[in-house]
């Protein structure tokens, strides 16, 4: 199952500053790593854009999910990055093995130094870079982000592998070509005008999206998706609005059928719509 998040490129649209933006940027991130999400997609928004547009979301954003050992090497000094001492920690599970050594644990390397003999040198945040053979089947070079497999710490026992890499991915795609992707799954649109999400509802959606994968898409603070979309809220149900040039959903949700707060922010409506939508039946 592949779990894809969509949130707009106006995202940060209400932060007074850059530090503000950042902190909501590590909430949303935070919200995809406790939720598995295999990607973070940033679709353009450009009306809705202010200060801060989607190069400085996906730029943060990326960071944020770069492993710290290596976020001095990838990143270096960027003027997006000026407050990214506020972002709190993600810790995705599949870094961690299940033994206090770290067995078999999946860590995210760089490619330092490409040498003869199919071996390279990988910072994966071990106390040195280790040399490491190269798989037949795999081609990597200097600088290239790598998945390696560390089986014992002292002394270290390590492999390249060719598997994801642990935490998310972190793109920019328009909606349309992220809901026409093979593994797109049960598609949703996140919206306080969509279909409100019942236990009974819920029942049926989750069965399809075990099976099927999953893609949620979110608006933006003081601006949801009908607005994005240049669609009428009032027509908005599972169908109608699937019509023209506008990308067609599976369902809207209304995952907070009975907010008590007139906004809810795209971080909060994405911890309350995962929360809901990733339960196992």
């Amino acid at each position: 199952m592949t779990t894809s998040v969509l949130v707009p490129s106006s995202l940060t649209r209400e932060a007074e500053d850059k530090r503000e933006a950042t902190r909501k940027l590590g909430y949303v991130a935070r919200a995809a790593t406790i939720f598995r999400a295999d990607r973070l997609v940033v679709f353009p928004d450009e009306d809705g854009e202010r200060k801060r547009g989607g190069d400085f979301v996906r730029t943060v954003l990326e960071y944020a999910a770069t492993p710290p050992y290596l976020k001095r090497e990838a990143w270096g000094k960027r003027p997006e990055l000026e407050y990214v001492g506020v972002l709190p920690p993600l810790l995705p599970a599949s870094q961690t093995g299940s033994e206090s050594n770290d067995s078999e644990s999946l860590r995210q390397g760089i490619v330092t130094e490409v040498g003869p003999e199919g071996r390279v040198r990988v910072n994966c945040g071990l106390q040195h870079p280790i040399s490491l053979n190269v798989p037949p089947a795999m081609e990597v070079a200097e600088g290239e982000r790598v998945t390696v497999r560390v089986s014992s710490r002292r002394p270290v026992r390590a492999r390249l592998v060719d598997a994801p890499l642990p935490g998310f991915d972190v793109e920019q795609s328009t909606i349309s070509a992220a809901l026409g992707r093979e593994d797109a799954g049960v598609t949703i649109a996140a919206s306080r005008h969509g279909e409100e999400l019942s236990v009974s509802r819920l029942d049926t959606l989750a069965g399809r999206i075990h099976d099927d994968g999953l893609t949620v898409v979110f608006g933006a603070p003081d601006r949801g998706l009908p607005p994005i979309l240049g669609v009428d809220a009032d027509a908005v149900d599972s169908n109608t609005v699937e019509s023209g040039d506008l990308p067609g959903f599976d369902l809207w949700v209304n995952s907070i059928p009975n907010q008590g707060s007139e906004v809810v922010r795209t971080e909060e409506a994405m911890f309350a719509t995962l929360g809901c939508l990733t339960l196992t039946r």
